[in-house]
């Protein structure tokens, strides 16, 4: 069982990782943060795909081609654990090595949006809001805690479905 989370874990882990830093690579020297963030959130459910693929391994190779709805997700979400510290871990290096203007960056990039959209008191209020969160956002513990959690709130519903499309009784046993 440790073999193939480990083995599910780090392909989801390069996938989670890779996919970001190839498409940063390539990118222009103005960012869009609407395709990054369309690219990121796709990107994370597609490495979540691993999950499903080490739960079945799990069961056909391991188990005999039974699991029960717990097994496997607790098989799951071992799995999507090891991407979601990756994860966490890879923005962190991100913010902090690869573009350290990130959040100045895009906190300007979305003021110039609100400064389109509102007006007067709302878009001062919003911008006092948009600073608040950015200087919370700054703590390496929160933003390390906010990309584990959004890759692993993810890979908890992939753990989910895939435990009820996989789940199979040994009738034998039975």
């Amino acid at each position: 069982m440790k073999t193939i989370i480990l083995k599910n874990g780090i392909y989801a882990s390069l996938c989670v990782v890779g996919i970001p830093l190839i498409f940063w690579s390539l990118a222009d020297e103005k960012p869009n943060y609407d395709l990054d963030e369309i690219i990121g959130y796709s990107t994370m459910i597609l490495c979540m795909a691993f999950v499903f693929l080490g739960i079945r391994e799990y069961r056909d190779q391991e188990l005999n081609g039974s699991i029960s709805f717990g097994k496997a997700l607790k098989t799951g979400l071992y799995i999507a654990l090891i991407p979601s510290i990756a994860f966490g871990i890879y923005d962190l290096i991100y913010i902090m090595y690869l573009d350290p203007d990130f959040y100045d960056n895009y906190y300007n990039h979305y003021i110039q949006e609100l400064q389109g959209e509102l007006s007067g008191n709302d878009l001062k209020k919003a911008i006092v809001e948009l600073n608040e969160q950015r200087d919370f956002f700054r703590n390496p513990g929160i933003q390390f805690m906010v990309m584990f959690l959004t890759v692993f709130m993810i890979g908890i519903i992939f753990s989910i479905i895939s435990s009820f499309i996989l789940k199979k009784v040994d009738k034998q046993a039975a």
